[in-house]
């Protein structure tokens, strides 16, 4: 019953942001000197994971069952369409696009949406390229992302808070062709990662993992990770980032054996999308290096997260995090919204996903004189 609760708040906002509403939070929030933030696109209902197309158009999954489009056709910076272009679908959570096509990512398959853009208007009918993914609710939900070498992307979670699972599909990170062929385990060991993106410079794939509940406030800390070697095993359920054993697990293990993250975030703040920056628009310090959206803790007497931060990498051995925008998350604990993605324009603006109040933000920066 508890887990339900949760689930609920996550996906139904309070009767308070209600009547705030998004642009009265707006004002709550605190980005350094020189950048703006502002509505790119409101009543997307559970917006979730973002995908661009040609066009301006921006496709939304959520974990709500249906998955939008919105668009900015006069480039003014906010969205002046919105379409729906599936429903009652099983937590359609991963969204990619590539060459007119729209990919979808359920709980256990995947689909995709042909010549997409020309139908917006009256989207077709989905075809599956793939449909052996677990059907498990916990931590079912999928990320999805072409990677550099043309291939789709995904994560497959534990179908737990904490387990050993039998299958090995499970806890893994996972990339196939896009007619579905060669499934091919990228990362084991992984227990909830819901975002990852490649290093510009390295085509490095970094990936998030979500840490375990019900071991305190402070541990394990969420871990971003680097796939060093296809197939490494990063530790999941043995060992909690890095060298945490695992109470029921991880008894007699040595955890040097498994690849260690490359960062450590706060315990339970749920780091989920991410982006490499590679536009000009923003200061140099921000070019190249990692936008994260916190989505916040729910196991934790302290709330924490709730904030986009900066991961930057300053050479292979030193990354260093600091909060980018704030206030989405109160002094007195109230929470206003909950970052999930974070999309990268053409023209060097930002867009981040807010699943709490259904809405997309833009963040635009201006250089100060």
């Amino acid at each position: 019953m508890k887990q339900a609760l949760f689930w609920w708040l996550w996906l139904v906002p309070s009767l308070v942001l209600a009547n705030q509403g998004a642009e009265a939070v707006l004002q709550q929030l605190r980005l350094p000197p020189g950048f703006s933030i502002s509505l790119f696109a409101d009543n997307v209902p559970n917006a979730r994971s973002l995908a661009l197309a040609e066009e301006g158009v921006v496709f939304v999954g959520t974990r709500s069952g249906a998955v939008y489009a919105v668009q900015d056709k006069n480039q003014d910076g906010k969205a002046d369409a919105r379409f729906m272009i599936a429903q009652q679908l099983n937590v359609p959570n991963g969204v990619a696009y590539r060459d007119g096509t729209l990919y979808v990512a359920e709980v256990d398959k995947i689909l995709r949406f042909n010549n997409i853009l020309a139908k917006l208007d009256d989207p077709p009918e989905a075809s599956v390229i793939y449909d052996q993914l677990p059907n498990d609710r916990h931590h079912g939900w999928k990320y999805l992302r072409f990677g550099p070498d043309g291939k789709l992307y995904t994560a497959v979670g534990a179908p737990c808070n904490i387990c050993n699972p039998k299958q090995p599909i499970y806890a893994t990170l996972v990339r196939l062709t896009v007619d579905g062929a060669n499934l091919q385990v990228v990362a084991r060991g992984v227990r909830n990662s819901v975002g990852f993106d490649w290093q510009p410079e390295t085509n490095d794939l970094y990936f998030h993992d979500n840490g375990r509940d019900y071991l305190g406030d402070d541990i394990p800390p969420d871990e971003l990770n680097r796939v060093s070697e296809i197939g490494a095993h990063y530790g999941y359920p043995f060992c909690h980032a890095g060298d945490i054993q695992d109470p029921k697990f991880g008894s007699g293990i040595d955890c040097s054996t498994y690849t260690a993250p490359v960062h450590r975030y706060g315990a339970h703040v749920a780091p989920l999308g991410m982006r490499f920056y590679r536009g000009q628009q923003f200061p140099v310090q921000y070019q190249q290096q990692l936008f994260v959206a916190q989505h916040g803790s729910w196991n934790r007497s302290e709330p924490q997260g709730y904030q986009v931060a900066v991961v930057s990498f300053k050479d292979s051995h030193t990354v260093t995090e600091q909060t980018f925008i704030s206030g989405w998350l109160t002094a007195s604990g109230e929470v206003l919204g909950r970052p999930v993605d974070i999309l990268e324009l053409p023209n060097g603006d930002l867009l981040i996903s807010d699943d709490r109040l259904g809405v997309i933000y833009r963040v635009h920066y201006e250089a100060q004189f």
